[in-house]
């Protein structure tokens, strides 16, 4: 949680600090925003650290490997989804005792915020299986990377893809 936190910080400050910049040309800050947003990928699996969707994938082709027990799938959700929890949790708290969230950064996440929320449930909710393949692809890429740079080249492109749309 608290890895996606700081992405998404990263992402809303820069991406939120060319408003100006990109009125013209709005893909510009969703571009931005978008290439920056990988990074608590990249912070999550290159420290070895879970991810709760990415877990839903790895797990059971585990279990299905014989690499593990079916009965650690849900053990392993939810130590992954309460450690998640508890780290955005954490992350929110610092970011509002910093007053880390003003200013252009709190426009674009409030535009972003109407923009997820405004949509159809169904549509959005599709939009989601999309948007979590795409991160299980990156896991899945990452893991078969030989090296830091093929894992980050896995992570990047399905992680901008999955923000960009």
């Amino acid at each position: 949680g608290i890895y996606i936190g700081f992405g998404g910080m990263l992402s809303l400050v820069v991406a939120g600090g060319i408003a100006d910049a990109s009125k013209n040309n709005p893909t510009l800050q969703s571009f931005v925003f978008a290439a920056l947003f990988p990074v608590n990928l990249l912070l999550i699996l290159l420290t070895g650290g879970v991810l709760i969707t990415g877990a839903s994938a790895i797990v059971p082709a585990a279990v299905y490997e014989k690499k593990a027990h079916w009965s650690h799938i849900p053990k392993i959700f939810v130590v992954s989804w309460i450690g998640n929890l508890i780290g955005a949790v954490i992350f929110a708290l610092l970011v509002h005792y910093c007053d880390m969230n003003t200013g252009l950064t709190a426009d674009l996440a409030r535009k972003i915020v109407y923009k997820k929320c405004s949509k159809d449930f169904l549509k959005t909710f599709i939009k989601g299986i999309g948007c979590n393949w795409l991160v299980c692809m990156a896991v899945f890429l990452s893991g078969q990377a030989q090296d830091m740079t093929g894992k980050m080249v896995g992570i990047w492109f399905p992680i901008s893809c999955f923000v960009a749309i």
